[in-house]
């Protein structure tokens, strides 16, 4: 058995992405996060479909059509393939816990 919360450190300089399940057809990742925000590079642009939940913390995502969405505690949504996207904020006073599910 496991936890969604466990082995978080204090301080967090780097966001975490860790699979949980990865086979050929799934993905599901939990992504910690304090503060961070995409790369400045650009949007991402993934092959697959994401859905992902906020289960702690907050979360501003962006669209690449203007459109800003932010997800608090048990706020999910349904992220297209290829449709583009970045995450400006998150919460810098608590930890933010994502789980993705890639499908």
């Amino acid at each position: 058995m496991a936890n969604i919360f466990s082995n978080i450190p204090s301080e967090l300089p780097d966001e975490i992405f860790e699979d949980i399940i990865n086979t050929e057809k799934l993905r599901v990742e939990r992504i910690v996060s304090k503060g961070q925000t995409s790369p400045n590079a650009g949007w991402y642009d993934q092959r697959e479909n994401e859905w992902v939940i906020v289960l702690s913390g907050y979360g501003v995502i962006e669209y690449k059509n203007g459109v800003k969405v932010t997800l608090k505690q048990g706020d999910y949504l349904n992220i297209k393939a290829h449709e583009k996207h970045r995450v400006i904020e998150t919460s810098s006073d608590e930890i933010t816990v994502w789980l993705a599910i890639f499908y």
